[in-house]
């Protein structure tokens, strides 16, 4: 990802990212000064033709949004932008199945599965387990002109993977710090075995999702790029209930209340790991391309995603 890119996300994240803000948006109400601070940095780009930047920039700065449980359909807005190639004006958001995150909120909509993009239309609202705007969009008047939506299965699928992984850098941040300031029998919790065992269970399992996520991303214009992006998808889903676990284990009860932060990023890596296919759909895919290679073509097919 590139350093500057990363440097000023960083900065806008961190600083607009905080609990009131996250508790509004799962109230319902949009995050306009994050918004505005990110498209003001031209950061709604990122990963478009006219930006300069790549496809590894927008995966890149995904891990950072899911790093600071960004309240934003960043990611539908990354991709469409990419797919229509005009940033617009306003938040443009990808409908798959007829829901559009912060579809409330947008001024257009991709379909993703005729490539219509529509303006115009009207929102039944709803929400997933994270309290993150799931709407469904009905009606609306559609461009004349549609966008190329072949492959846009495996760009979503990646891009939870993304912000898993990212989230689950953040879980394993708080959770030794947490164990480092908690004190029980006059000690910190992080000198017992158990929560030491726990804490390398948990980095261990964000570092293999992050892993998985970069193979992916590192194939994105491979020809085995959806096999990756299978495999990332499954292992990250994998990974995701690991490590809530483990985060929650490590903090105790403070960690199941609402005023702790924790929460954020837990909830959303349950409700992440089954958008755009869970961990079983993807391993039943890979399975069967696996399968269909015949015993002889196995050990050939498993050496060629290796990078």
């Amino acid at each position: 990802m590139d350093a500057l890119i990363a440097d000023v996300a960083e900065r806008i994240l961190r600083d607009h990212c905080d609990k009131a803000t996250l508790d509004a948006a799962e109230a319902g109400q949009f995050p306009a000064e994050l918004w505005e601070a990110l498209s003001g940095a031209g950061l709604h780009e990122t990963g478009s033709v006219a930006s300069g930047s790549g496809l590894g920039d927008l995966f890149g700065l995904l891990a950072l949004a899911g790093r600071h449980a960004a309240p934003l359909p960043l990611a539908e807005t990354l991709l469409a932008n990419r797919l229509i190639g005009d940033a617009g004006a306003g938040l443009t958001t990808i409908a798959i199945g007829g829901i559009a995150p912060w579809g409330r909120r947008a001024t257009r909509v991709v379909l993703g599965e005729s490539g219509h993009v529509v303006t115009g239309f009207e929102v039944e609202e709803r929400a997933n387990l994270a309290g993150e705007p799931r709407d469904r969009i009905i009606g609306g008047d559609r461009a004349a002109e549609t966008v190329e939506v072949s492959g846009l299965e495996d760009l979503l699928a990646l891009s939870r993977a993304a912000l898993m992984a990212g989230a689950m850098a953040r879980l394993l941040e708080l959770s030794v710090a947490y164990a480092g300031e908690r004190r029980q029998f006059g000690r910190p919790i992080a000198g017992f075995q158990a929560v030491q065992q726990g804490l390398a269970v948990l980095a261990s399992e964000a570092a293999a999702a992050q892993r998985a996520t970069d193979g992916a991303v590192e194939a994105v214009a491979a020809p085995d790029f959806p096999f990756q992006v299978a495999a990332a998808k499954a292992r990250v889903g994998e990974a995701a209930g690991v490590v809530a676990e483990m985060a929650h284990q490590v903090h105790g009860a403070m960690g199941f209340t609402h005023e702790h932060t924790l929460h954020h990023f837990t909830r959303r890596l349950w409700a992440w790991r089954d958008e755009h296919g869970a961990e079983s759909e993807w391993q039943a895919r890979l399975g069967a391309a696996i399968a269909g290679q015949g015993a002889d073509g196995v050990w050939a097919f498993l050496t060629a995603l290796e990078r």
